[in-house]
């Protein structure tokens, strides 16, 4: 969906101000690790995982998580990077949010770069931060009254996010998302943010080959089952907006 040019400038002057649209850049108490990465501007760096890799060795291993993070990530982070190389100084000053939330109003020489590149690095932040290398927790107050209101239950939400995530044709990711007050379930191919939609993502579940193929192969049912297994509801319900 492309926005007007109205909404994509509101939504840069929002999303610039980030500290106070992503409130998961300043994380609450009892969370494990802060999403380090989140209000960056350009040049933009790669944070350590949140945890070592092997933390979910139970459901994917450590080999795909160093692959995972440290190639595949930090490509998102070094093109991202050149492409930004040559913008005009506004555009390099906007956060990693700004940038998405306003991508379709970018230089079409940056705009698909952008996308694709910063899309990705964002996304993969998120995905970093739900994985749950502790003892399992299940959503509380506002974040379980969202999840009955909009889903009936816990359940219910887990296997909306499943039949998203499997209903990708190729590569991309299923999310569950703020939206206008509400939670919603959708998908996006390739490396396309919901930030692009004026959505806040809460949960991304990546559906790239490369994040499940070393362990579960043609399998992306169960590595989507294992993930939802294993979600970090305290990192979920860190990043509603106030």
């Amino acid at each position: 969906m492309q926005m007007n040019r109205r909404q994509a400038i509101t939504t840069i002057a929002v999303g610039a101000a980030a500290l106070g649209t992503y409130p998961w850049i300043s994380r609450a108490e009892g969370v494990s690790a802060p999403l380090t990465g989140a209000g960056m501007t350009y040049p933009f760096t790669l944070p350590p995982l949140p945890y070592a890799p092997d933390a979910v060795a139970a459901f994917i291993d450590a080999e795909t998580m160093n692959l995972h993070h440290g190639k595949h990530h930090a490509g998102y982070v070094t093109n991202l990077n050149k492409a930004l190389e040559s913008a005009a100084p506004d555009v390099q000053a906007l956060t990693l949010e700004a940038l998405l939330a306003g991508a379709y109003e970018l230089d079409p020489a940056i705009r698909t770069a952008v996308i694709n590149h910063g899309g990705g690095h964002h996304n993969h932040l998120l995905f970093w931060d739900i994985l749950n290398p502790g003892a399992p927790n299940q959503p509380e107050g506002r974040l379980a009254e969202l999840i009955a209101d909009a889903f009936g239950s816990v359940e219910a939400v887990t296997e909306a996010l499943k039949k998203a995530s499997m209903s990708v044709f190729g590569s991309g990711w299923g999310w569950l998302v703020y939206d206008n007050g509400a939670l919603a379930v959708t998908s996006s191919p390739n490396q396309e943010s919901p930030l692009m939609r004026g959505q806040v993502p809460l949960i991304g579940i990546d559906v790239w080959e490369h994040a499940y193929y070393l362990r579960y192969q043609n399998r992306r049912v169960e590595y989507v089952d294992a993930v939802l297994a294993n979600l970090n509801w305290q990192a979920v319900a860190a990043r509603l907006p106030a």
